[in-house]
This record gives structure tokens, C-alpha cells and sequence, in this order.
């Protein structure tokens, strides 16, 4: 049985950067990331992840339950 290697930082950030590409706005059909909702993309040493974004408007629906 192959132990599998850790994940790099940059396969983490890639691989959160898909899951964003899930998440879409309510009110247009555009993920969160291709709309640039998303400034930053962030993995610690300790592999925590910090995602620097912006909502579409200081009114989105969603303001509570997004982030």
C-alpha cells in the first residue's frame, strides 16, 4: 500500500480555486470567480486556506450567508 504524498500549496489553492468556480452569483449566472469576486487565493504553512473576495453590491442577498 502507497502512502500518498502531502499536497503542495499550489495543488490546494488549485484545488479551492475549482470549488469557487462552483459557487455563483445569485442574481447572474456567473461563478464567483470568473466574475473576479475573488482577489485572493491564500495556503499557510499549516495548509489553512484565506480567500480575499468582495460581494457584487453592499445590498447582495446573500451578504450574510456568502462568506
Amino acid at each position: 500500500m502507497s502512502e500518498q504524498q502531502p499536497k503542495s500549496f499550489v495543488e490546494i489553492k488549485n484545488d479551492v480555486i475549482e470549488v469557487l468556480k462552483d459557487c455563483y452569483d445569485p442574481e447572474i449566472p456567473v461563478n464567483i470567480y470568473e466574475l473576479g469576486l475573488v482577489y485572493e487565493v491564500n495556503v499557510d504553512a499549516g495548509n489553512n486556506v484565506h480567500v480575499l473576495m468582495t460581494l457584487t453590491s453592499p445590498m447582495c442577498p446573500v451578504a450574510e450567508t456568502l462568506p
